[in-house]
């Protein structure tokens, strides 16, 4: 399970989406587009749920192995991963949980945690900043080796509010939705106050 909000999906999520199924040699990697995403509500504004979804879907198009699914915009509520992975589980199957470094450190502080260490392997790609970062002591977990794509939504919603150019990292198809959509985008007033509070 690879969840996040993909607000927006990006070039790094589908390199980290080939490489888990190379590495860990994956039947499916079931990419999961959060509907309620409790870390993040309230912190800025989220762009709507079928848009990020579409975006997803077009993102992860070309890759082998990986299925885009709704389940948690379907779902009423905050987004908890441990009810995505508790809806996965099956006989005969072992489920990893994708999450970078910064993630991986506070998963104690995770909706009921310790069934997420029960369900899950944890599998751990490098984020910069928090290179040295393990999940907690109880969670069974392996690193992933990625190529050195230091890219984020944060950075990218950033240069879109600043029209600053986003091609190549984004897919093609994503850029069209973000510009069709004017997400991220700041209203002109809304810049003008801002600057006037931080001149």
């Amino acid at each position: 399970m690879f969840g996040g909000t993909f607000d927006p999906p990006h070039v790094a999520h589908v390199v980290l989406a080939a490489a888990a199924i190379e590495q860990l040699a994956l039947d499916i990697l079931v990419v999961t587009p959060a509907g309620v995403p409790w870390q993040k509500v309230g912190s800025r504004q989220i762009s709507p749920g079928a848009t990020r979804l579409e975006m997803t879907q077009l993102a992860f198009a070309g890759v082998g192995g990986v299925e885009v699914s709704d389940i948690e915009l379907r779902r009423e509520g905050n987004s908890y991963t441990v009810d995505t992975l508790e809806a996965l589980a099956a006989p005969d199957t072992d489920l990893f949980l994708l999450l970078g470094t910064d993630a991986a450190g506070g998963l104690d502080t995770w909706e009921r945690y310790q069934d997420i260490a029960a369900l899950a392997t944890i599998a751990v790609f490098p984020r910069r900043g928090h290179e040295s970062a393990a999940p907690p002591d109880e969670f069974a977990w392996q690193l992933l080796e990625l190529p050195g794509l230091e890219v984020s939504s944060t950075d990218i919603r950033n240069r879109v509010s600043n029209a600053r150019p986003i091609v190549g990292l984004v897919p093609e198809a994503v850029r069209s939705i973000v510009e069709r959509e004017h997400l991220y985008r700041i209203d002109p007033a809304d810049r003008s106050a801002t600057d006037e509070q931080t001149s």
